[in-house]
């Protein structure tokens, strides 16, 4: 029984993380009634959509490894962060009408910069778990990416406060 995920597993986690955003961002664009937080949340939306093509194809380039595949998960970490990842970073089950009823798009803005700071923890406990001969330093596009969501969003959050 193998202790550690290999970079092929997280990619394919990352993947789950980045639907479950992109689901919500457009279910909350869905409820929204004003339409400068529609566009915004869809643009969110996809920008995750980006994220999983990403993520894909980065995975892609690991399939052809001899370890991309084929390790037993069972013990009760990697079982904790395969549950992590299926929703407790974008938890499908929040209602998005909730969210854009109750906040402002500066509210929105920063509470989807601490859902990408979450994502960037998950991907950096994950990336503990990947030895380097499996793939971790590939782990560190994965942060990248997310770390330029926070930037984008965080501008946005800053452009706001200009008008």
């Amino acid at each position: 029984m193998a202790d550690f995920f290999n970079a092929f597993e997280v990619f394919e986690m990352a993947e789950q993380v980045e639907r479950d955003g992109s689901g919500f961002y457009r279910r909350a664009a869905g409820a929204a009634k004003d339409e400068g937080l529609k566009t915004a949340l869809l643009l969110l939306s996809e920008m995750e959509q980006e994220h999983v093509k990403i993520f894909s194809a980065m995975k892609q380039e690991l399939s052809g490894q001899p370890w991309a595949e084929g390790f037993e998960q069972e013990n009760e970490a990697v079982l904790y962060l395969r549950a992590l990842a299926a929703g407790k970073v974008f938890d499908p089950k929040e209602n998005p009408a909730d969210l854009v009823e109750t906040m402002s798009m500066g509210d929105i803005l920063r509470k989807a910069i601490v859902l990408e700071k979450d994502s960037i923890v998950f991907y950096t406990g994950m990336k503990a778990l990947v030895p380097a001969e499996f793939g971790k330093g590939r782990i560190d596009d994965i942060i990248r990416e997310e770390m330029l969501h926070v930037r984008m969003l965080s501008e946005r959050l800053e452009e706001m406060k200009e008008f």
